[in-house]
């Protein structure tokens, strides 16, 4: 059964959301987000050819520092966007759908801090 099916099964007083017709949150911003990560895939290739050239350790650290804060500063704008799509989408919706995505976000978010 696609998503548009499901939905009309819901009812005509279900609420449909993008969640529902299987579009995330980042998905306005995705030629951004790629475009910032082919940036960071960069700085990790800069990595790689600094070992490959016995760069000095330090030097090596500090791009590894950039590139960790790169990473994290992505994972917290799409953790933003998941909140705001995702997370908003189940609270419309009410009932155990907001519970699960709030479990969720937690998850995400404790695993963030982790690293």
């Amino acid at each position: 059964m696609t998503t548009t099916e499901a939905a009309d099964a819901a009812g005509p007083d279900a609420v449909v959301t993008d969640h529902d017709r299987g579009i995330h949150g980042y998905h306005h911003q995705k030629d951004e987000h790629l475009k910032r990560l082919r940036r960071i895939e960069g700085q990790i290739r800069g990595l790689q050819r600094m070992v490959d050239e016995d760069v000095y350790c330090i030097d090596i650290l500090t791009q590894v520092s950039a590139s960790t804060k790169a990473l994290q500063s992505f994972a917290l704008q799409l953790l933003e966007e998941h909140l705001r799509h995702c997370v908003a989408d189940a609270a419309l919706k009410g009932g155990e759908e907001i519970d699960a995505k709030v479990e969720e976000a937690t998850k995400a978010i404790a695993r963030l801090l982790r690293t």
